[in-house]
């Protein structure tokens, strides 16, 4: 019976199709889909019709009835930053598992292609939106979640908008790294923070200045330095506070791509780390195992960064808006290794 029902099927198969192949209702067969609890003799024969008909559930004549697309929308300032994309992958291995598509726009931290991928995510009728914004511009958000669109923030608030948002916590982890140097006798601390007016930055620079003040340590304001996140910004910063009149005995720096570059500096000045100067870098543990001496590095929280962002999509796709806005400021972790010494 099963051989001759198999030669009768079309290319595509339905739900009907299924049903008839196992005997049992559409309503069961729905329900095992849709991740419900069937009886395990029966979820057993529905895999099997699944598999031997070659059913594939079809999700745009799902969302014309549900008003799901089973998509969710992430928008990065770029897919060159290796946080954003190892926080991405986690994201979408979550919601994949959960039946969700993702669409992952790059608007290259141009503030108008921001707006122009968010509206083509929105015409894309994606049931949520995970991203990070480079304007800071609220009221195409605020529309969305008005309308019950999930929003999710990642990495940099929004002044005077209530929406989720999972950050790390960036003026502590700039603090801690920067307390650990001024403990090992370091007063002239360089840093190389990312764009002016950009939250992540904003708040690693008000980072290195309160621990500075608790100290009761002068700052020299020649020692911050402003990048933007790239490599090339990172070994131009680092030649510049190496080039000072009275340099730096240790510098952080606060991304990777900038990690990079600064590295990138020290070798081709022949800078021998950590006599001549202590550096800590940020984000890569990998990387901190690679270079020599060892690097010190801030260690972000990616892993439970794209965790938390995930289930609390999906939280908010099942209508729970109880805790709404929630706010996840996430520790990061200072790991000192041979790169820092004590200025003596």
């Amino acid at each position: 019976m099963t051989k001759r029902f198999v030669m009768e099927v079309y290319n595509i198969s339905t739900i009907k199709d299924v049903a008839k192949y196992t005997g049992l209702s559409i309503a069961t067969i729905s329900k095992y889909i849709n991740g419900g609890n069937v009886l395990d003799e029966n979820k057993k024969i529905i895999q099997e019709a699944i598999e031997v008909l070659d059913y594939k559930r079809n999700e745009m004549a799902r969302g014309l009835k549900t008003n799901k697309t089973m998509t969710i929308g992430v928008l990065l300032p770029s897919l060159e930053n290796i946080f954003f994309t190892s926080i991405v992958s986690i994201i979408e291995g979550i919601l994949q598992e959960k039946g969700y598509g993702t669409i992952i726009c790059d608007f290259k931290e141009d503030k108008e292609l921001e707006h122009t991928k968010l509206e083509f995510l929105i015409n894309k009728h994606v049931d949520g939106i995970i991203m990070v914004s480079y304007s800071g511009e609220k009221k195409h958000i605020q529309s969305l979640i008005d309308k019950k669109i999930p929003v999710i923030l990642l990495d940099r608030m929004i002044k005077g908008l209530d929406c989720d948002i999972v950050i790390a916590d960036n003026l502590n982890a700039s603090y801690q790294a920067v307390e650990e140097l001024i403990m090992r006798k370091h007063k002239r601390i360089g840093i190389i923070c990312g764009p002016e007016n950009t939250y992540t930055a904003d708040e690693r620079r008000k980072g290195y200045i309160r621990v500075h003040e608790d100290y009761n340590v002068d700052i020299d304001e020649e020692l911050i330095k402003n990048a933007d996140y790239t490599v090339v910004s990172g070994y131009k910063a680092l030649i510049d506070l190496w080039n000072m009149d009275k340099r730096p005995s240790a510098v952080l720096v606060t991304n990777y791509e900038m990690t990079i570059g600064a590295i990138m500096a020290v070798n081709d000045l022949n800078i021998t780390i950590p006599n001549q100067l202590s550096l800590i870098g940020f984000d890569n543990i990998q990387m901190a195992r690679i270079v020599r001496p060892p690097l010190s590095i801030v260690e972000q929280p990616m892993k439970e960064i794209g965790e938390t962002a995930a289930n609390l999509m999906l939280k908010r796709l099942s209508d729970d808006y109880s805790d709404f806005p929630s706010t996840y400021r996430l520790k990061t972790k200072v790991h000192i290794k041979e790169s820092v010494s004590t200025n003596i």
